[in-house]
């Protein structure tokens, strides 16, 4: 009997000794690097490709990106005890705080599958796998600009402070995914419902916010994503604003199934509800949106399964 106990004793500190190094490596190493395979990619500019890439650029990179110079200097990008203090990337052309030494095809790279020009990971919430290429080359190009939110920036952030947590999320559970082999190419707005669906899973990354939470949400298969489109997703910003985000299924008690697409329209443009009640200030009226795109994405939305989902109006309201 004294041997057995012996042995699970010897079991029990195999597996002490397994979890402390573990922990040592989450904790103690430095973060993962991985080899970058940049594609072979020369972005011609033009007027279209250049204002479309400042549409999408001034829609969605400037809420994490816009530094307080006013450029994509970076700034601030999460600050709470569960992920810890980090910071968002210099977007400018600054030779070494920004991205002037990046080639065109290293910012592609780093756009789809999250990996930097150094190897770093710069997160999951920097792949952008289904944005269009041709959108994608759009943002390149405004990037490359003599626009002035990108001009050269020496504004430098400090060390990000992940937490355990975070750094045991890029450790051991989330990694980047491979460059796509094929290429994506947008629907046309003709075809209305799969335009409306590549807007909102793609181009706005609606779902991203809109769905149950961000760590269940699939980039690759967004339908697949838990509560899509059902809200109920925890949102803050570093400047202390919070909120739980909307379910915009077509449930009529929880959702948006007894609104019109007016009053729809009304709540993306210029943040006002049918009730008129103003939305979340984590809601940015996405006023660049045109007559064409909040259609699309309202037609779209009218086929996305409903959700019975209740989502109070603040995180303190939810008991969160």
């Amino acid at each position: 009997m004294k041997k057995v106990f012996k042995i699970i004793g010897y079991i029990l500190l195999g597996f002490i000794v397994l979890l402390l190094c573990v922990a040592a490596y989450i904790q103690l190493a430095p973060m993962p690097t991985y080899e970058v395979k940049a594609p072979d990619l020369k972005i011609t500019p033009d007027s279209v490709r250049l204002a479309e890439g400042r549409r999408i650029a001034m829609s969605m990179c400037v809420h994490c990106h816009r530094g307080p110079d006013g450029k994509l200097s970076g700034d601030i990008w999460n600050d709470d005890d569960v992920i810890g203090k980090l910071y968002s990337a210099n977007l400018t052309q600054h030779p070494d705080a920004g991205i002037g030494r990046y080639t065109d095809g290293e910012l592609a790279n780093t756009l789809r599958t999250g990996i930097k020009r150094d190897g770093h990971f710069a997160g999951p919430f920097m792949m952008f796998r289904n944005l269009s290429d041709e959108d994608l080359h759009a943002v390149i190009a405004f990037l490359r600009s003599d626009a002035p939110e990108v001009q050269p920036s020496e504004r430098r952030q400090p060390p990000s402070e992940p937490t355990f947590l975070a750094k045991m999320w890029y450790k051991l559970l989330v990694k980047p995914m491979p460059y796509p082999e094929k290429a994506i190419v947008a629907p046309p707005p003709s075809d209305k419902l799969a335009y409306g669906r590549y807007l909102a899973t793609g181009k706005w990354e609606c779902f991203n916010c809109h769905s149950a939470s961000f760590e269940t949400n699939n980039i690759e298969e967004p339908e697949k994503s838990k509560g899509y489109f059902g809200g109920g997703n925890p949102l803050k910003d570093p400047h202390g604003n919070s909120a739980l985000s909307a379910n915009i299924t077509p449930d009529r008690e929880t959702g948006i199934g007894a609104w019109t697409e007016a009053q729809f329209a009304e709540a993306v443009r210029f943040g006002k509800r049918p009730d008129g009640k103003g939305l979340s200030p984590l809601m940015p009226p996405m006023t660049m949106l045109t007559d064409a795109e909040i259609s699309a994405i309202w037609a779209y939305l009218q086929t996305v399964p409903p959700i019975n989902n209740t989502v109070a109006r603040t995180l303190e309201a939810a008991g969160q």
